[in-house]
């Protein structure tokens, strides 16, 4: 599928979040926002976009939510995430799910990897333009949303092996999983004898066969939920 830029309206104070679209939304009635991971909106996610788009027949839309910034050292992505304006990104969410959904789209999913992971979770429990989430291997803080609040169709994917503590560690989504079985009507949740970005082709942690896993996981979960 073709992939172009496009410039969605959004609410965040940074103003409209560019972002790389694959498909065409009056050709295809299913779309799916992809979120990045800390290091910013570089080629590897915008790979996965184009593999998603592939993978559920969707129109996918990679929103640029460092507006321009991108890197490949971990303390500047640390500082680049730390910096984030996260209610903001969630603007930036809100805004691809109405553009989507004004193109052609007639339901919108979400989902992200560690940095997007959390603003998955974020979306689903805030945006009411998505429809349906997955997010991989990241947890919002409290602050931010009550992931408990999420009344849409959730499939979570974390890793067994994962070291970031306080973010996506075991120590935080073992916890997790018994809260969202007992409020969400609809979830699944998976974990992975992986480290942490296992799905990212370019990290040292990929893991093949369960990045393979997971996305026939994903993919099937949004055509189930996005048909």
């Amino acid at each position: 599928m073709a992939t172009k830029q496009v410039e969605c309206p959004s609410e965040n104070k940074a103003g409209p979040v560019p972002a790389m679209m694959t498909g065409d939304p009056k050709a295809t009635p299913v779309g799916i926002v992809v979120l990045q991971e800390w290091w910013g909106m570089n080629t590897q996610i915008q790979d996965c976009g184009k593999d998603i788009s592939t993978g559920v027949k969707a129109v996918t839309i990679v929103p640029d939510l460092y507006r321009g910034k991108v890197t490949t050292d971990n303390e500047e992505a640390g500082h680049l995430m730390s910096n984030l304006d996260w209610a903001g990104a969630v603007q930036d969410i809100r805004a691809c799910a109405k553009f989507l959904k004004a193109q052609g789209c007639k339901k919108v999913g979400v989902t992200g990897f560690c940095m997007g992971g959390a603003l998955s979770f974020a979306g689903a429990a805030l945006v009411s333009e998505i429809d349906a989430a997955a997010p991989f291997y990241g947890i919002p803080s409290p602050e931010l949303c009550d992931v408990t609040s999420i009344k849409i169709p959730v499939q979570c994917h974390f890793a067994e092996k994962d070291d970031t503590k306080g973010f996506a560690s075991p120590d935080e989504w073992k916890p997790l999983k018994p809260k969202l079985e007992a409020k969400l009507k609809s979830l699944e949740f998976y974990s992975y004898d992986a480290p942490h970005a296992f799905t990212s082709k370019t990290s040292p942690n990929y893991n093949k066969a369960c990045q393979e896993l997971a996305f026939k996981r994903m993919f099937e979960f949004f055509q189930k939920n996005l048909a």
